[in-house]
């Protein structure tokens, strides 16, 4: 018996040491595990996103800009505080972005600040005055809480710093006519965009050169000088003529030629086709028909005549067509027009000039996306024409409520005290920006040289292009921005009779960002991040069922769950006593 009852201890005593060694085993290999899968990760970088719509993996151009950086970008964000929650989801998204980026540089930092300093105003006031100052353009919101509505002034934005320079970065898109959560959701898909964008602006080396067209008549300086301002963030801008000369494009990479108003020459149309075929782009913003407000201001009516530049046989082996009519729309720019006197003081009202349309975007292209609607003025239809290699895309079209005029058309502000007849505004949407990509066929196929050109020495016409991109806008005016009182530019799409601002300084800057992107960033613009909002009028109307089904039914789960398991374990037990 004895011998029995040792052998039984021995036998615990060596399950009792195999256990202890196999926990120790267990423990050795947990942390060899461990340390192998830490060192592997330090080697090799690889994060997994499992959201449907992709919101953390970043595109490829963000990630190499990032893995670029040398010195730190720093961003001040002045989204702190006590907000609505669209904000909140506005400032959780963007703090969720900067950590994407920091995933993959040490170079960002970053820090939330709440501008608003409770209990001291002045603190408060001098900090508003100062991010003003700094370009950051504050937001109003109505605030309610408990049957209480307030105004509270936000800052949707940050002051980004590099190497002791300091732009600012609006984080609200201004979008109008589209309710709050849905300007809110379409800034949460541009952060990514944003952001990288701001860090190119503030880290690039050496900027792409830009030239503004000025050899037949185009804007002048003051006219772009707001475009040309922001663009500089970009680009090293210049204008110049061409005068036929092949070498003045050689350094530059994309050409604005901004409302003509003279015939282009053989021979500067043979340059500028060959800086196409040489892979250079061009943004073509083209009047195919004249007609000026200039007119109507000392004459009861105007007449809109075909414009003559000489640049229809290049456009339409390009792939598209300018037609020599105007758009009239419906949903268009009101204007201020004297509609009475009271004595002998007139009285001004805003009303919409069918000649100014409010052209939107066709399509959901980086160029186009989330865009405010876009002014024009005296704007033209576009046709696409065949063209083999070239891809074209839709950017801008008007309102299905349009009318096509065929020049000549005559131009009178009668038409603002008739009464509108719908019918005849039925024509559909139609297209006025179109942007072309491919292998351009030279219109000097098959051709001489043109006379007056100079031919620097070893110079190969190209018949065919590298492959290249170029945007087409039937309307010069787009780019052209307004004046203050004192003669100053404003801001590209603002318009100071409706204080408001359009998305015509978005369309150019994007449409010259994409024609010279080869980092790729504007595909950050393509990111759709999917609103999963609630349905407000279903929460109220039951608002106790889901209050009690919330609550009550995770405690009935686990009453039920350790009840059964109660009863299972009394009933094994149960067993193994009898």
């Amino acid at each position: 018996m004895k011998e029995i009852q040792n052998t039984v201890l021995e036998n615990k005593i060596v399950k009792k040491i195999n256990v202890r060694r196999h926990n120790v085993i267990s423990l050795l290999v947990g942390l060899l595990i461990i340390v192998a899968v830490n060192m592997i990760g330090s080697r090799y970088f690889k994060r997994i996103d499992l959201t449907s719509e992709r919101r953390f993996t970043l595109t490829d151009a963000t990630r190499d800009l990032l893995r670029d950086l040398d010195d730190i970008v720093y961003f001040r964000i002045y989204l702190e505080g006590d907000f609505p929650a669209g904000f909140r989801r506005l400032r959780n998204q963007t703090r969720e972005m900067l950590d994407e980026f920091r995933a993959y540089s040490g170079f960002i930092q970053y820090e939330f600040i709440n501008p608003t300093v409770k209990g001291d105003w002045e603190l408060t006031e001098e900090n508003y005055r100062m991010l003003a100052g700094k370009g950051l353009q504050p937001t109003q919101v109505q605030v309610t809480a408990e049957d209480a509505s307030s105004q509270q002034i936000i800052f949707p934005g940050a002051l980004v710093s590099y190497r002791g320079r300091e732009i600012p970065l609006s984080l609200l898109q201004d979008q109008l006519g589209l309710p709050s959560e849905e300007v809110l959701n379409n800034s949460a898909q541009a952060l990514e965009y944003n952001l990288a964008t701001t860090i190119h602006k503030l880290t690039v080396a050496e900027k792409p050169r830009v030239a503004f067209h000025t050899g037949n008549d185009e804007l002048e300086l003051r006219y772009v000088a707001d475009i040309t301002f922001e663009l500089e963030d970009f680009y090293y801008v210049d204008r110049l003529p061409i005068n036929g000369d092949i070498n003045t494009l050689q350094d530059f990479s994309t050409l604005i030629i901004a409302q003509p108003m003279r015939e282009f020459s053989e021979a500067d149309k043979f340059v500028i086709d060959q800086f196409i075929m040489n892979g250079g782009s061009v943004l073509w913003l083209i009047d195919p028909v004249y007609a000026s407000m200039d007119s109507l201001q000392v004459a009861p009516e105007t007449l809109g005549m075909p414009w003559q530049l000489n640049l229809d046989d290049m456009l339409f082996r390009y792939g598209v067509r300018l037609n020599t009519d105007l758009v009239k729309d419906l949903q268009s720019v009101p204007i201020p027009i004297t509609t009475g006197f009271i004595g002998d003081r007139p009285q001004i009202s805003l009303v919409p000039w069918f000649y100014f349309p409010l052209v939107r975007p066709a399509t959901n292209h980086p160029i186009v996306r989330n865009l405010n609607p876009v002014r024009t003025e005296f704007v033209s239809t576009i046709d696409t024409v065949g063209s083999e290699n070239i891809r074209k895309t839709i950017l801008l079209q008007t309102s299905p409520y349009t009318r096509i005029m065929q020049t000549p058309v005559r131009i009178s502000f009668d038409i603002m005290q008739q009464q509108v007849d719908e019918s005849l505004y039925r024509q559909g949407s139609h297209s006025v920006a179109v942007l072309l990509e491919g292998q351009f066929e030279s219109v000097f196929r098959n051709r001489r040289i043109p006379e007056g050109v100079s031919i620097p020495e070893g110079f190969e016409m190209k018949n065919t292009g590298t492959g290249s991109r170029m945007i087409v806008v039937s309307d010069g005016d787009v780019i052209r921005n307004q004046f203050g009182s004192q003669g100053e530019p404003l801001p590209l799409g603002y318009d100071r009779f409706l204080n408001e601002t359009f998305g015509n300084r978005d369309f150019i800057l994007n449409a010259v960002n994409y024609l010279n992107d080869d980092r790729g960033i504007m595909e950050a613009r393509a990111r759709e991040i999917r609103l999963r909002a609630l349905d407000r009028s279903l929460v109220n109307r039951n608002r106790l069922t889901i209050q009690v089904f919330n609550v009550g039914l995770p405690v009935l789960l686990v009453v039920v769950f350790g009840s059964l398991r109660f009863f299972l374990r009394k009933r094994k037990f149960n067993k193994k006593i009898v």
